[in-house]
């Protein structure tokens, strides 16, 4: 919290509002693992590097929620909704600055790491924007668009943990490699569940993305089944109310389009348990293995 705390009383309650509603910090939670892999104790360093990407991804939450028009996140009132546009757009410009102040004590690579992060998080975005409502997106321009907006920062987590915990140059490219791909299965796996899943799972109505034209894979291989196809693309290519998206959810759920997806995220999942052999420990290791699986094993059809 106190790097976020500037003595403002306004400010620290925006840019605290989602901090305190929780979330699962997985982030820092992977820089933290991979930087201890080699049986030592975190370093402020490594707890500061863990900061940083997790300020990275709290400002992309408050600049989503401005883009979508949220109104809940994390089973709290997003901050836009709360506070208005403007100033989530501004608390989370602030949110960014503390990260790359933070980044630059960690060194030249660290904070050129964290910039590079940054600019692919924007062309994950805009990727995804420019897809809006498009039932010609294809498989590929939804696999650079969430390598952009989710798994880049993942893999960074990873790598800058790496990087402060003094790993190897190949143990720093094997726990880079291991964040892509858990990033790869994390959105993917979210993905899913916004067709299959509950409001109180995904603390964020289910659904918002077919209901905002955004076609996720669930979505893109339900279309390109000879079957379901046709039905769900009279529905698509424009704004859904309520019956509507429940319908097209309803199609999706009822193709083979959710199985396929879990097989996908499944493959990934084996991509990143091999990455993860490749560093110090063995336990770590084999903790990463889970994790990566754990996301998959929850799923419907898994």
């Amino acid at each position: 919290m106190e790097s976020v705390v500037t003595g403002d009383a306004f400010l620290d309650e925006v840019t605290t509002h989602l901090l305190a509603a929780g979330g699962k910090r997985l982030r820092p939670v992977l820089a933290l693992a991979t930087a201890t892999s080699g049986a030592r104790d975190a370093s402020r360093e490594d707890l500061l590097g863990a900061v940083a990407v997790e300020l990275v991804h709290l400002a992309s939450l408050y600049h989503d929620d401005v883009m979508d028009e949220a109104t809940m996140r994390r089973n709290v009132e997003s901050v836009n909704s709360r506070f208005g546009n403007l100033v989530a757009i501004v608390a989370g410009d602030f949110l960014l600055a503390r990260s790359a102040e933070i980044a630059a004590g960690l060194g030249v690579e660290i904070a050129a790491l964290l910039a590079a992060t940054l600019g692919e998080l924007c062309q994950g975005q805009v990727a995804e924007v420019r897809a809006a409502f498009r039932v010609d997106r294809s498989r590929d321009d939804y696999s650079t668009a969430i390598a952009g907006k989710t798994a880049s920062l993942m893999a960074t987590s990873c790598r800058i943990g790496a990087l402060t915990g003094g790993l190897t140059r190949p143990e720093v490219e094997a726990f880079t490699d291991f964040g892509r791909c858990f990033g790869m299965i994390f959105q993917v796996r979210d993905d899913i569940l916004d067709v299959v899943g509950s409001e109180a799972e995904l603390g964020k109505p289910a659904g918002q993305d077919l209901a905002e034209g955004i076609y996720t894979l669930p979505v893109l291989l339900t279309l390109a089944d000879p079957v379901h196809g046709s039905e769900l693309r009279d529905l698509l290519g424009q704004p859904l109310g309520l019956p509507e998206q429940e319908k097209a959810r309803a199609i999706v759920a009822g193709s083979g389009a959710i199985a396929e997806s879990v097989r996908v995220a499944r493959g990934y999942a084996e991509q990143a348990a091999a990455a993860a052999l490749a560093g110090p420990s063995p336990e770590l290791a084999a903790a990463f293995t889970r994790l990566a699986h754990t996301l998959v094993d929850g799923l419907p059809a898994s």
